[in-house]
């Protein structure tokens, strides 16, 4: 009898599955790191951030000679939010994998299920307590979920090179907006003098019009003028205010910090690095886009291998035992102990098409993927020869015109000198002193460029300058 309901309470659990089963959390069988991974993490282990202050080349950023700069790089590094969301991705790419680990596994459930039974015939009911455990396990003979680990493991190391690429992506951000602040800094500077000089002609037209010397038409033209400067005034200040709220997002601060960004003079900050007029491929094949676009090739190469092996029969091993007594200080002994150990292959003789499907579109990914890694290399070459041919030009763009400009201040000494000889007037002095003033502006802009231009071509090589 005491077999009878044995076998049915296995009957009962296996089928019905009616007895509450604890599953043993995978992360808690074992405290230490899959052996896969423990030579990862032991050479890996982060105990600071000085990894991520490698990633963007720090030395290089020192060429610009401005502890500003270099002071909101770090913070960008340490409060950036996209920065935040990268790495939090390398965790969560990590813990699929070692999930993904699992499945080669032993799976264990234990659980405990009591009952009460009613034999037929009888008018008793009988309280049973039963503790079954099931072990299962698949043997990964044609390592089908060998493959499948290693598939999502490129997924993470794909991550790792993600979190480079963004971190290489906020620097060069915080790089060219803050001088961009600068730019528009000195601009602005430039602008308020050429309003000042507008509203004095202005005034001067209106005094040479009151005594008949100026045409009412002069004056209006003057007017325009002094607005028209007002109005570039105002656009130019509200665009440094937005740069200076993207500058707040970039280093993890409120927008409403905007007053509070310091930042040093165009006129002093001077770039003293050495920007190479030609790039090694070794150089651009280090890009991690580059890397990723390989690691993405070799997941696709794997995924392939998958579904060609899902043609393959699954072999399983199982086994459980159920402890049954009908008092619970009896419960685990040997007499209550029912065990069974059994294996099984399965094949999938028809699914439909569902796994020819699968091969075709593993391989047709395949195939856009190393689509994509060729696009992803020549688009690399494209933007480090970009990068060389706007620093060249920018250079030879800078350099004419600061020539134009110090033709221009020459011009404005020899009329000075006139206007001291008693030749021009004043007004005419103050127009010429605008030429000075516009070219002053062009040459801030100019300088910025180049600059910019340098930090392109930082980008372009992913940081290896």
């Amino acid at each position: 009898m005491k077999k009878v309901i044995t076998t049915a309470l296995l009957a009962g659990f296996i089928t019905m599955n009616i007895a509450p089963v604890f599953a043993i959390d995978e992360a808690k069988k074992s405290s230490a790191t899959p052996k896969e991974f423990k030579s990862y993490v032991k050479k890996n282990k982060k105990t600071s951030d000085d990894y991520k202050y490698n990633y963007i080349n720090t030395a290089w950023w020192q060429n610009f000679n401005d502890p500003i700069l270099n002071s909101y790089i770090t913070k960008a590094i340490q409060n950036n939010h996209d920065l935040k969301m990268a790495t939090l991705a390398v965790e969560e790419y990590y813990q699929q994998t070692r999930s993904s680990l699992s499945n080669e596994l032993p799976k264990v459930n234990v659980g405990f299920a009591p009952n009460v039974v009613k034999m037929p015939g009888s008018v008793d009911h009988h309280g049973m307590y039963a503790a079954p455990a099931i072990a299962q396990y698949e043997i990964d003979l044609f390592l089908k979920n060998r493959d499948k680990t290693k598939s999502v493991k490129k997924l993470w190391e794909g991550s790792k090179l993600d979190e480079r690429s963004a971190y290489i992506s906020v620097a060069s951000a915080v790089g060219t907006t803050y001088l961009n602040i600068l730019k528009l800094d000195k601009i602005i500077e430039i602008q308020e003098e050429i309003v000042k000089d507008r509203k004095e002609i202005y005034d001067l037209m209106l005094l040479r019009h009151k005594e008949g010397l100026t045409s009412t038409a002069d004056t209006v033209r003057a007017n325009k003028a002094y607005v028209s400067g007002n109005t570039d005034l105002i656009e130019l200040k509200k665009q440094r205010e937005k740069v200076l709220h993207q500058m707040c997002v970039l280093i993890g601060e409120s927008p409403e910090n905007a007053d509070t960004i310091a930042r040093s003079s165009l006129d002093n900050l001077e770039f003293t690095g050495v920007i190479p007029s030609e790039i090694a491929s070794e150089v651009i094949v280090q890009r991690p886009d580059y890397l990723k676009a390989e690691k993405m090739v070799e997941k696709a190469g794997i995924d392939v291998r998958v579904a060609k092996k899902e043609f393959l029969p699954s072999i399983s091993l199982t086994g459980l035992a159920l402890f049954n007594a009908g008092n619970f200080s009896n419960i685990f002994t040997s007499k209550g102990m029912l065990s069974a150990l059994g294996g099984s292959v399965m094949y999938p003789l028809f699914t439909g098409g569902s796994r020819f499907a699968n091969l075709k579109i593993r391989k047709a990914a395949y195939e856009r993927i190393l689509q994509n890694y060729y696009k992803t290399n020549l688009t690399a070459i494209q933007e480090v020869n970009d990068s060389l041919v706007s620093i060249k030009m920018d250079t030879e763009k800078l350099e004419q015109t600061k020539k134009q400009a110090s033709l221009e201040k020459a011009d404005f000494g020899y009329n000075e000198q006139r206007y001291e000889q008693g030749t021009i007037s004043k007004l005419d002095l103050i127009q010429v002193r605008e030429n000075v003033l516009v070219m002053d502006k062009l040459l801030a802009s100019n300088k910025v460029e180049c600059l910019v231009d340098y930090i392109g071509l930082y980008k372009a090589v992913g940081s290896k300058l």
